[in-house]
């Protein structure tokens, strides 16, 4: 079995997101609600151009040339404190396959290693509602559960 590397996502990994994309939809038919299409497709390549996404982090975990996992943060400039010290950990997914190989572990790992390097002291997260999503943030290594997260619509 190929060993799991850990590597920023960039424009030329994105066929293998499609792809990654494709199977976490057909392994979890009930949990994805849209479809990884021409459109999405299309918004990914144009996101590696648009300044809004200068402050987009995103990390893979590829098995060979097969992408089997990612996760996505945003750094959060805020003039509250006039710093850039925070960061909101957006996405984190791995194949239903893949999972209990310490790929989520090691994605979050990768992450916080680079926030680390630009200065970010915190990640904030929004724990998902599903069991398995929850046994995994209450084992983050350093992490305690603070409030509760509120969506508002705009």
């Amino acid at each position: 079995m190929d060993e799991i590397t850990i590597a920023a996502f960039t424009r030329d990994e994105i066929d293998r997101v499609i792809e990654f994309e494709k199977r976490l939809r057909a392994e979890e038919p009930d949990t994805y609600f849209w479809e990884p299409d021409e459109a999405y497709r299309r918004a990914l390549e144009a996101s590696f151009s648009d300044d809004r996404f200068q402050n987009a982090l995103s990390f893979l975990a590829r098995r060979g040339d097969r992408v089997i996992g990612r996760i996505d943060a945003s750094l959060i400039a805020s003039r509250m404190d006039a710093a850039c010290c925070a960061a909101y950990l957006d996405w984190i997914c791995v194949l239903k396959s893949e999972r209990h190989s310490r790929t989520a572990q090691r994605l979050l790992e990768a992450l916080r290693k680079e926030l680390k390097a630009r200065k970010v002291s915190i990640l904030i997260a929004l724990m998902a509602r599903n069991e398995e999503a929850q046994r995994f943030y209450r084992s983050v290594e350093n992490a305690e559960i603070h409030d509760e997260g509120i969506w508002i619509n705009i």
